[in-house]
């Protein structure tokens, strides 16, 4: 079982990835969910940790948990 403590960015950018699947590009992506191509590029890559705000949005427009996003536990995990 893994700590609670620090987030991995590279981590959360896997799943960022993962959301916007193989059919939109970065810049469509983003259009979609209110950041640039360049902010997008940078949050998948690891580089640096989304805002919550961002996060908000990506959970409303996924319907993934932000638990998932941010972990990657799914809900019942660890309960």
């Amino acid at each position: 079982m893994k700590k609670a403590g620090k987030l991995d960015p590279k981590i959360i950018g896997r799943r960022i990835r993962e959301i916007r699947g193989f059919d939109l590009t970065q810049a469509e992506f983003g259009k979609m969910v209110g950041v640039s191509q360049v902010t997008l590029s940078k949050y998948e890559n690891g580089q640096v940790l989304p805002t919550l705000d961002f996060l908000a949005r990506l959970k409303a427009h996924s319907g993934k948990s932000l638990d998932w996003i941010v972990t990657g536990a799914e809900k019942g995990d660890g309960a």
